[in-house]
């Protein structure tokens, strides 16, 4: 039996559990489990240069290819910093683990160099209580093989998430004879198979339903659920619209796909959704951007549409709709089952000569042309639209595209069109500025052999665009597309729309709009950078960007001004906002006198 300090126990542990890469900055409290690190050649460590970003980029690893690497950071605010990246992952149910520094375990509770004392002694975990799905504050060395094996099952078992173990500095110190073994020994192969009869009951409703309609939410692309959905879709003829975490579970040339649903979304999706007589979703929470608030009508009517959810997490069953029938499962295999259901009742229908597949064509028709409008425009400065058409131009069809908040966000939902599961990375529930960068270096990590482009506007990019120094030092070909249009525009929309003016949202200095030179930084951090302001330019300079080989940025000055500059809005989201105040009088006595959940 080897004798290991705490800290190679937990590298060896990393090592057999398959990952690869371990990101995060060093520091005194962490310094131990780093150098234990360097006698294991499997784990590359990559040097972040804001703990925040070492969550995004495990975060990014893991959405682009669904396994989960570590991230690790100090005490006190080197672990305070990966609170934003940590709380990203735990809304939309990404798998990460957290390690932290934490006090040695005698000399807790006396004001330690960066302890949090005041409530509990070394009481940083109570931070995090709420964004993890568990947390573990070992007090002995022998307590980390099990701590280790609990904690990777808890990440990647049922409903995914972040975890977080905060390891005192002697507890990373000390030895013991321990044998350490990797989850293979600890971790069920299966997934979680539905209630037969209630599979039978959907089955049954989905067959001799007229408009059905799926609901793809993120829950489909962490099963790996996409062939099957696509194979129920096609079998019964059925269009399939997607939530934010949704978009790519169904390829988006599909004939069967009907685009997004919710507020910033697609009138086709919208319009499917809320004239279904019956709706399966899967793996959807229904949170309020994608069922536009639950106002009746916009997205969904549930009811009197009879709602079948599949969902692997039982309390997310009937939490924002009522449901007809509820199936607790993995998607993939509940999709299998229902699939083979229903083929015990019907064939294959021609659904392709049937008048409901003559309305999704007619409505993503109408859909496209009302994103034709901005995509096509000549205009300078050019319309977002207009640069993600570009974008898509010249990116492979396998290309990874990451976004974080802000108009480019929902630009990118509603009009870039992805064929493939993680391929299409957002900050979903979380909405998270400064998620870009390093997500999409997390992802290139993941998938080297995919171009990887890292879309986000100036506001985005500013939170975290120093990390655009690790892809220069690691010589990692991700794209960066910053869209500037000289401040907050997603906020700046959203003030005019309700009241009517605008507070703390553009850029400006000496009365001017006010913008750093986003190439010529580039440059400085030793990347190819260009700049383009021509709807013409952008294609051509994406593709120089992509033939240097290496990390590059391309900065396009778009639209600042309302509507140009701005996404589609299509659905509704509830923001209360003073019923005097401007604009914001006539949508809110509207919103609320609608019938509401």
């Amino acid at each position: 039996m080897p004798r290991l300090s705490g800290a190679q126990m937990i590298a060896e542990f990393l090592v057999k559990a398959g990952v690869r890469h371990v990101a995060g900055i060093p520091g005194h409290g962490i310094w131990t489990v780093l150098d234990a690190f360097l006698d294991y050649p499997d784990l590359n460590v990559i040097q972040v240069l804001h703990e925040q970003s070492a969550a995004h980029l495990a975060d990014g690893y893991y959405r682009a290819s669904g396994k989960p690497i570590a991230a690790f950071a100090s005490i006190g605010p080197g672990a305070a910093n990966t609170v934003v990246g940590v709380a990203t992952a735990y809304v939309d149910s990404q798998a990460m683990m957290l390690l932290t520094g934490s006090p040695h375990t005698y000399m807790r509770g006396h004001s330690v160099l960066q302890e949090l004392d005041r409530a509990q002694w070394a009481n940083f975990p109570r931070v995090t209580e709420g964004i993890t799905k568990q947390v573990w504050q070992p007090s002995r060395v022998e307590q980390l093989p099990f701590v280790m094996q609990r904690a990777w099952s808890a990440m990647t078992t049922g409903r995914p998430g972040p975890v977080h173990l905060d390891l005192p500095m002697d507890v990373q110190a000390d030895d013991a004879d321990v044998v350490v073994h990797g989850p293979e020994q600890f971790i069920s192969g299966g997934r979680p198979r539905p209630d037969a009869h209630e599979v039978q009951r959907a089955a049954r409703l989905l067959a001799g339903a007229s408009r059905p309609v799926i609901v793809a939410g993120g829950g489909t692309i962490l099963s790996e659920a996409s062939p099957e959905l696509v194979a129920l879709a096609e079998h019964l003829g059925i269009p399939v619209v997607t939530t934010w975490m949704g978009k790519g579970s169904i390829p988006e040339d599909h004939p069967l796909n009907g685009w997004s649903i919710g507020d910033t979304a697609s009138t086709s999706g919208n319009t499917l959704a809320a004239n279904a007589d019956v709706v399966l979703s899967v793996g959807c929470r229904f949170v309020d951007w994608s069922a536009s608030s639950y106002r009746a009508g916009v997205s969904f009517t549930i009811p009197p549409s009879a709602l079948i959810q599949i969902d692997l997490e039982p309390r997310e069953i009937g939490k924002n709709y009522p449901v007809t029938v509820g199936l607790v499962a993995d998607a993939k295999a509940a999709l299998a089952d229902l699939l083979a259901a229903v083929g015990d009742i019907t064939g294959p229908r021609d659904w392709r000569n049937g008048s409901y597949f003559g309305e999704i064509v007619r409505l993503k028709a109408e859909w496209d042309a009302i994103c034709a409008v901005k995509r096509e425009s000549d205009q300078v400065p050019m319309t977002q639209s207009r640069a993600i058409k570009e974008l898509r131009a010249a990116l492979d069809r396998r290309a990874i595209v990451v976004t974080g908040a802000g108009i480019v966000q929902a630009v990118v939902r509603q009009e870039f069109p992805v064929y493939e599961p993680r391929t299409h990375l957002t900050s979903g529930g979380y909405s998270t500025m400064g998620f870009t960068v390093p997500a999409a270096i997390g992802a290139k990590l993941a998938q080297p052999d995919r171009q990887v482009a890292a879309v986000c506007g100036d506001g985005d990019f500013l939170q975290t665009m120093q990390e655009i120094g690790v892809a220069a030092m690691l010589d990692l070909p991700v794209l960066f597309v910053v869209l500037n249009n000289s401040g907050f525009g997603s906020i700046k929309g959203g003030q005019l729309a309700n009241f009517g003016r605008t507070a703390a949202v553009d850029f400006m200095r000496r009365g001017q709009p006010y913008t750093p030179h986003y190439a010529n930084v580039a440059r400085e951090f030793g990347i190819p950078g260009e700049q383009v302001t021509e709807p013409s330019q952008v294609a051509p300079a994406i593709r120089r960007a992509l033939a240097s080989g290496g990390p590059a940025l391309v900065e396009v000055i778009v639209a600042r001004d309302f509507p140009d500059a701005g996404a589609n809005k299509t659905g509704w989201w509830d923001v209360p906002v003073p019923y005097t105040r401007g604009a914001g009088r006539e949508a809110y006595l509207a919103g609320k006198a609608e019938e509401q959940i």
